[in-house]
């Protein structure tokens, strides 16, 4: 058991650098791009939200993003209006990280081209060109992203050969409303804890996919996660002028208010979702819903 958790420890550890080289090497990659972009593709909050989304998509990492939102206040190249587009956009950017994970990383076993991917990435990066050697940090991050998820899938223990743990985390789901409050707040937790909403995401989406939790605790898991996030604009902004730290606030507030409503909805929130997935020919989660 201690093994077993000792190598999901790790596991999340090796998404978790590779999730941050890949991001990292694209930025470089980027080089001043991504700040040309970010500057002059704000100039309404239409276009804002696009490109708060279309950066997070690229990129992986909403809190980069906001972030970097932050910092572009602070040094007076973004104004706060500006800047609430584009923490709108990078909200809706960050999901894509749970679409890849779901499509890529539990229905295909993508980890037997982690190996081939690094052997490309080293290449890359052993080039005199710096873009080549940005463009082989990505690579090698994104090989390291799919092959802890594909270790941290090894370690979750199977169902049948763990019924006392099963019990234990089955236990927690049987307060009702307080079981979706218990599960949001382990998702804030495992989020501030891992300074990383996709790790956490991956982690949700394994014991979802593998059973260890209901869909409707894993949504529960989900909220928590965009609240959690918030903690590292918050900490980026904490020594910056009071227009940066007005951009973090504004990150905090939009995405509590976003997990309030849809508290106070679960219920009907999580049969939509389940609905919209059978529509889609899908067996529907929502029917293991409490």
């Amino acid at each position: 058991m201690i093994l077993q958790i000792l190598t999901l420890l790790g596991a999340l550890g090796m998404f978790l650098y590779g999730m941050n080289m890949m991001s990292a090497g694209l930025q470089k990659a980027a080089g001043n791009k991504l700040r040309t972009i970010l500057s002059s593709m704000t100039s309404n909050p239409a276009k804002g939200v696009l490109t708060g989304l279309g950066i997070t998509a690229v990129i992986q990492s909403s809190s980069a993003t906001t972030v970097m939102v932050v910092g572009f206040v602070n040094a007076g190249l973004l104004t706060l209006f500006q800047a609430v587009g584009v923490i709108m956009g990078a909200n809706i950017g960050t999901t894509m990280t749970a679409w890849i994970i779901s499509i890529f990383g539990l229905k295909m076993d993508i980890s037997v081209l982690s190996i081939p991917l690094m052997a490309l990435g080293f290449i890359y990066s052993i080039s005199k060109k710096d873009q080549h050697r940005n463009i082989g940090e990505f690579i090698i991050g994104f090989a390291l992203l799919f092959m802890g998820l594909s270790f941290m899938k090894e370690s979750v223990p199977d169902l049948k050969s763990s019924p006392e743990v099963l019990s234990f985390i089955q236990s927690w789901t049987n307060y009702g409303f307080g079981s979706v409050l218990i599960f949001t707040l382990i998702g804030t937790i495992l989020t501030l804890v891992l300074q990383s909403s996709s790790a956490t995401m991956a982690l949700t989406l394994v014991m979802l996919s593998l059973g260890w939790i209901p869909f409707s605790m894993a949504a529960a898991m989900v909220l928590g996660e965009n609240i959690g996030t918030t903690i590292t604009a918050n900490i980026a902004a904490s020594m910056a002028n009071p227009a940066a730290k007005r951009a973090a606030l504004t990150h905090t507030i939009f995405n509590l208010f976003g997990v309030i409503w849809a508290l106070s909805l679960f219920t009907p929130f999580t049969r939509l979702i389940g609905g919209i997935v059978e529509a889609m020919g899908l067996p529907n989660p929502a029917m293991n819903a409490f």
